[in-house]
């Protein structure tokens, strides 16, 4: 899941981006209004967090921008106006969720975790391919009944897998949503994460769900049947 946080608070944009990319998530960080403006208009994200008081061009503004052009990505604003009328103003143009500066950091990525929730319309929140089952909000993975621990990155590859399950998916667009737009690593991170999440979910059981399609990239297949490893 990629998210977008725009705060002109360097150290506490920092240290969010931080404690979300621990969380999973890939994560892009803008300081201004401009910059956080060109960044929404020109990526796909799931989430933004953003700050009303910014240089350039503020809060408020971007989200009207967005929402004048029909962008429905849930928003959170982050701020330290604590007004009930600036929480009203950012509510009436589109906001989805509203959190006071100074904040608890469980609180904000609960906050989160529930717009995403909401945004996928997805009442369990539990995502499905066969056996193979998802708990993004517990942060917990299945196949059957037997629980599959993996690490935080292994999480998020496998969540954004199964968002997108049937769909052969290319490394850059994985590295774009999985790690983030910044990330100038090898390419080859996707096929050790790949390779580390087969040895979790696929081996041990006999399966063979998530697939490498040659030339293209990799498919996590939602129909198991016809795709168990021969003993």
């Amino acid at each position: 899941m990629r998210i977008l946080v725009v705060d002109d608070e360097v150290n506490l944009a920092s240290s969010i981006k931080l404690g979300l990319t621990s969380e999973g998530f890939a994560v892009d960080v803008a300081h201004d209004g401009e910059e956080g403006l060109w960044a929404a208009l020109e990526n796909n994200y799931d989430l933004i967090v953003l700050d009303l008081m910014l240089p350039k061009l503020n809060g408020y503004k971007i989200l009207e921008r967005i929402r004048g052009l029909s962008i429905w990505t849930p928003v959170l604003m982050l701020t330290a106006k604590d007004g009930e009328y600036d929480q009203a103003d950012a509510f009436e143009m589109g906001a989805d969720d509203y959190l006071t500066k100074p904040f608890s950091y469980v609180v904000l990525v609960a906050r989160i975790r529930a717009l995403l929730r909401r945004a996928g319309n997805d009442t369990s929140a539990i995502l499905e391919a066969g056996d193979l089952k998802l708990d993004p909000f517990n942060q917990k993975t299945f196949r059957g009944e037997q629980e599959i621990v993996l690490t935080a990155r292994e999480f998020a590859l496998l969540e954004y897998f199964m968002r997108n399950k049937d769909r052969v998916m290319k490394k850059t667009e994985l590295i774009e949503h999985v790690w983030d737009s910044n990330f100038d690593g090898p390419l080859n991170v996707v096929e050790v994460y790949v390779g580390y999440l087969r040895k979790k979910i696929d081996v041990p059981f006999g399966r063979q769900s998530l697939q490498t399609i040659r030339g293209f990239g990799y498919r996590l297949d939602s129909d198991i049947i016809g795709k168990v490893a021969k003993p």
